[in-house]
Formats: C-alpha cells, structure tokens, sequence
C-alpha cells in the first residue's frame, strides 16, 4: 500500500518509514521539519523509489489537499505533534495549534480525499497517540482501552483532544481509522531533550545527570522499532473503529533507569569513576504523572502482536547507538532548547 506518514522525519515516525519501506509500502513523508525534526533519520531509505518527502505543516489545509490529490495515498498515518511535556509547560499554545488545530486539518483532508474517492472502505485514518491521556496509576493497576481520559499536562490534553476528533470524525462522517496510544518510546534517533539520550550524553559529557525529584516516577518502555512494527500490524490487521494500547512490557522506575544505563556505560565506556556518582536529584516537573503501565491484552489477542525487545536489550542497543553516532546527536545539541531545563513554569 502507499502510506502517507505525517512527521516521519520525527523519532517515532521516521522509525515508522523505515520499516514501512522495508516491508515493501510505498511511502509518502510529509514533516514540516521543526526543531525536533531530522532528514537523517530517513537518509537510509530517501534514494529509494517507493519513498517520497514533502514539506508540509499539518495546519496548511491548500498543501494537505495538494498532497492527497497527487499522492492518492490508501492510508494515513498521523504521527505529527508537538510531544516533549516540559515544553508543553512552558509554551502550551504551540502544543494546541499541532495537535488539535493541525490533527482537525488533517482528518478535513483526508475526509474530503475519501469522499472524493468513493468512499473506499480499505482507506485507513491511523492516529497515533500515547498512555498520558489516561493521567496518572498509582502503585497497582494498568492502562486499558476503556480507561477514563484524565490528561494532566498540556502536551497529554492535546493529545487527548486529537484522539477525541478523530473518534468523532469516524463516528460522525464515518471515516475508517484506527487509533493506538503507546508507553515511553526509545531507541536509535531520539532527540536529544528526552530522558533516555540526556542521560546517555550528560554522562559521556561529564556533567551531572538530572533526575526529577527522587526518580520514584515508573513509565513502560518501547522499544521504537518494536513499535514501528506495532503500527504497521494495526494500520493492516486492526478493527476499524478500534483502539489499540501498544506498551513494551517493561515498566521501570526513572532512577532505576538511569542506574542500567549508567551501569552500561561502565562497561562499554570505562571511567576512573561510575557514571552514577554524576546522577543529581533536580525540582520534579510540575504536575509529573506518578506510574504509567499498559494492559497489552487486546492487541497480544486480536493481533498476536508482543515486543521483541527486552528493557535491558533495548538500552544496550540505545546506548551502542550513541556511542557510534555522534555527528547526529552533536548536531542536534545546537537547536534551540536543548540541554536547558525546560518545564519550570508550572
């Protein structure tokens, strides 16, 4: 099929291109290239002749309905937003106008593109969204599909609101789509602002590792091309009108996290002294969600679909990633925002 993928020169959404031109699709990357955006990520497949780029906002409706009538894609996936919390705090305003003003653009394209091919029933809207729109777990318990929406940043309201206009567009204009919410993705292409790539660079740098509050916090971990996967399995084989919970079954506590990290880099980038003895306790992020944790039941059922990567396999794999790549990630430590404390406003 010919996939037309929103912010796929994004972390997960250029994960998402990759696999999908390996698997044989057609794709058509459609990013506005801000901060967080890289044409790198797809270097590997951009000479390839089922990938095509255009350079598009979400929110311009005249370059959204040019792209569908020249492309004619049989699906999209929406993975484009505006998705690091800490900026969400500081500069909430952006986070609106991506997610809900630009997810709006998108499904009016893509609805007046379905109409005015027929009304295919194999066309597929699929809106990626994430586990922060369900709030916050306490000590026991996990995220389902029916779980109540409590978002409790801007950045996890805005994504709440999206997933709310695209079940509503499939309800009442009867657009096919799928819709998935995931756990902590991480992997090869992180941006250097999320947790996972601070540590790894503020280690290997020298500089203290910041950790929120006591490191108590507990998020599930995904691998990003176990989740790359994930959406490709859903956009094919899921029910239309059905949601999908994808988590990597592996939940952690942040300090435990950082510790396995800290703990890999001992081996593979020696020291005279632990990389944990740079690990500092910062002011936790306002309103910070306490457990997050995935019920993976339906798409394990329906779909047969687990990760292949344990926590402790994914970090190695993260880690080498790093060490063996830095042009990328030096690059990118220039844009603007990274490696300053953001999200202080609350």
């Amino acid at each position: 099929m010919k996939i037309l993928v929103t912010g796929g020169a994004g972390f997960i959404g250029s994960a998402v291109v990759r696999q999908a031109i390996r698997d044989g699709h057609a794709v058509v990357n459609l990013d506005a290239l801000t901060y967080a955006a890289c044409l790198d990520n797809v270097a590997s497949v951009a000479d390839h002749d089922y990938y095509a780029f255009e350079k598009a906002d979400i929110c311009d409706a005249s370059a959204l309905k040019w792209i569908f009538k020249v492309h004619q894609p049989d699906a999209v996936m929406h993975l484009a937003a505006e998705s690091h919390v800490d900026r969400s705090i500081d500069g909430p305003g952006d986070f609106i106008r991506t997610n809900v003003e630009g997810t709006y653009t998108l499904l009016e394209a893509a609805r007046e593109y379905w109409l005015n091919m027929g009304k295919p029933m194999n066309f597929r809207f699929h809106h990626i969204s994430t586990d922060e729109v369900y709030g916050t777990l306490g000590e026991t318990g996990m995220f389902t599909e029916d779980t109540p929406y409590a978002p409790n940043s801007p950045y996890s309201a805005s994504k709440a609101s999206s997933d709310h206009l695209v079940r509503a567009w499939g309800e009442t204009y009867g657009l096919p789509f799928v819709l998935t919410n995931c756990s902590n993705n991480y992997g090869p292409y992180h941006f250097p602002e999320k947790l996972i790539p601070v540590v790894i660079l503020k280690a290997l740098a020298g500089e203290p590792i910041p950790v929120y509050g006591a490191g108590e916090n507990i998020r599930d971990w995904l691998y990003v091309e176990d989740h790359a996967d994930a959406l490709l399995t859903v956009l094919q084989h899921g029910v239309n009108g059905r949601t999908y919970n994808i988590g990597g079954e592996n939940e952690a506590k942040n300090i435990d996290l950082v510790r396995m990290i800290c703990a890999i880099l001992d081996e593979k980038r020696p020291k005279d002294t632990g990389y944990a003895e740079q690990i500092t306790f910062v002011t936790d992020r306002p309103g910070h969600d306490l457990r997050y944790a995935i019920d993976p039941t339906r798409i394990r059922t329906e779909l047969g679909w687990r990760p292949s990567v344990t926590l402790e396999e994914g970090l190695r794999k993260t880690v080498d990633w790093y060490l063996e790549n830095e042009d990328w990630w030096r690059a990118l430590q220039q844009r603007q925002g990274v490696g300053v404390r953001l999200g202080t406003k609350g």
